[in-house]
Formats: C-alpha cells, sequence, structure tokens
C-alpha cells in the first residue's frame, strides 16, 4: 500500500454572520471572490456531522492563486457559540495573517470602514511591522509589511 502524503493546504474556513461584509472585508485586504454558492442536503451534513444543514459559502483566494478563504454563512442549523471577542490566547481558531505592502495604508482604508485595530502597530526586529485587526464582522485578522 502505498503511503498517503501532503499535496497542499487547499483552504481555512471560517463561520461569518454576515457573507456578504465579510467579503468585503477581505476584498478590501486583498483577496477575490473565486465563487459564491449554496451548499446544503443531508449529503453536506455527514461531512460535517451537522444533519440536513445549509450554508451559504464564498471562496477567496489570494493574488498568489495559493491559498484559499472559505467564508461559510448558515442559515441551518443556527450557529452556535460566537468566538469573535475572545482574547487571542483563547483556544481555537486565532486568526489569519497575510503578509502586505504598505501596512499603514492599509490599516487605515480597513478602520475608515468600520474595522477597529487592536493594539497597536508594532515592528518587530527589523524584519516585519505587524499588527491585529478586527474586520467589521468580528473576525480578527494579523497584517504583516516586510522590511527591507
Amino acid at each position: 500500500m502505498t503511503k498517503s502524503k501532503l499535496i497542499e493546504m487547499h483552504n481555512m474556513g471560517i463561520v461569518v454572520e454576515s457573507l456578504d461584509q465579510a467579503i468585503a472585508f477581505f476584498s478590501e485586504i486583498g483577496l477575490t471572490l473565486e465563487g459564491r454558492s449554496i451548499i446544503e442536503g443531508e449529503w453536506a451534513g455527514r461531512v460535517t456531522g451537522l444533519g440536513d444543514q445549509c450554508v451559504e459559502i464564498a471562496m477567496m483566494v489570494t493574488p498568489d492563486g495559493h491559498s484559499r478563504l472559505e467564508l461559510s454563512q448558515f442559515i441551518k442549523p443556527a450557529v452556535i457559540a460566537d468566538h469573535r471577542n475572545d482574547p487571542v490566547n483563547a483556544l481555537g481558531y486565532l486568526r489569519l495573517m497575510f503578509r502586505v505592502e504598505n501596512l499603514d495604508e492599509l490599516v487605515s482604508r480597513l478602520t475608515s470602514q468600520g474595522a477597529q485595530l487592536v493594539g497597536e502597530v508594532m515592528q518587530y526586529e527589523n524584519t516585519y511591522r505587524l499588527c491585529y485587526i478586527r474586520g467589521s464582522d468580528g473576525l480578527l485578522v494579523g497584517l504583516a509589511e516586510q522590511l527591507g
């Protein structure tokens, strides 16, 4: 028998309250909407363990085309927990981190559209300037600008 091997990380999934707001936020960062659809039925629930489900998803892709973010807005069953305001040392999903150019301009643009800077923009050695920001849907995102 041939041993299995990892080929690539295809995507990361995040459940959101508003698909439209999340698409707008991640588009502003620089991801592109690759597609949007409704996934429903007992077959989908067998994969997730939720039974009969209905969820609208949007697949966002990074500019290099290698990474994807699957945004999911559940229609049924209803969302049962909300971790968006948990501190960064809570178990589970922490944040996504994107490498960007012109960090200050992006932070200014995002905050003018309702995002909130968490803490402040800091410099890590001579390597990166970085910060955490909460999008309008409450999602925690890290932004890092490589120096030099």
